[in-house]
């Protein structure tokens, strides 16, 4: 007989606080669905922009897949995107870990951890309600207003050498997103910068295969592969959110 409470009291350690590896599995699962409904509108423009220009740039005789392959990962420029990420991670868990020591604020980490099953559960209703109601959620959002301006500055790095393409990744990496939102506060609630960074790595480890794929085989795997996780990644996105309120749950009660 399977020991239920067992299973949900491993999510926390013995002091409340978040399990790492359950937080970096769960981070990875939800950059993987979302990259797909998410990332893919918002970053593929810039993804196939850079493909098509790396493209562009080799001689007839280098055309093969091979070399076609390596240009379209973009490996660079998603290396630069993991540096953002995880710096953000560093500082949001250094932060969170600072006020949660504040006497009377040791109940942010839980709060951190709800808030982000909460925009976790936000995201997959967008996808699950009728598409008014969805609608109306999804425009339910802080008014962030850098978006024009990092894609202007984006625009303006030269991308045609490794650390171009990186730095462009860096710059892309403060794009904003609701996943990311909710990836960071998650983020927030770890033990400290280290945690917090390989929470966001991990985050952002889960963005990468989907929009590799897109730079390597087009909008065609983004159509066929997008289809299978529109239907399966609204539940993975539930389940994400119900293992983070759990663990809201359990550093909470640890507090009282």
């Amino acid at each position: 007989m399977i020991d239920h409470s067992a299973m949900l009291s491993s999510l926390c350690g013995p002091d409340g606080a978040p399990n790492l590896l359950t937080l970096l599995g769960s981070l990875f699962l939800a950059g993987v669905v979302g990259s797909v409904a998410h990332c893919g509108p918002m970053c593929g423009p810039f993804v196939l922009a850079q493909v098509s220009r790396n493209w562009a740039r080799l001689k007839l005789d280098d055309m093969c897949p091979r070399q076609r392959v390596r240009q379209g990962l973009l490996l660079p420029y998603h290396f630069g995107r993991l540096l953002t990420y995880s710096g953000l991670g560093a500082i949001a868990a250094a932060s969170g870990a600072v006020v949660g020591k504040v006497p009377g604020l040791g109940v942010i980490p839980s709060v951190l951890l709800l808030l982000g099953a909460l925009m976790l559960f936000g995201q997959a209703m967008t996808k699950l309600l009728p598409a008014r109601m969805a609608g109306w959620l999804a425009a339910v959002h802080l008014p962030w207003r850098w978006g024009a301006p990092l894609s202007r500055l984006a625009n303006r790095i030269d991308r045609d050498s490794p650390r171009g393409a990186v730095l462009f990744g860096v710059v892309l990496g403060f794009l904003p997103c609701g996943l990311l939102y909710a990836a960071l506060a998650v983020a927030a609630s770890t033990a400290g910068p280290l945690d917090g960074a390989l929470a966001m790595c991990a985050f952002g480890l889960g963005t990468v295969p989907s929009l590799a794929a897109l730079g390597v085989f087009g909008q065609m795997v983004g159509r066929h592969w997008g289809g299978v996780v529109t239907r399966v990644g609204p539940a993975l996105l539930l389940l994400n959110a119900v293992i983070l309120t759990v663990m809201a749950w359990q550093r909470f009660a640890a507090l009282v």
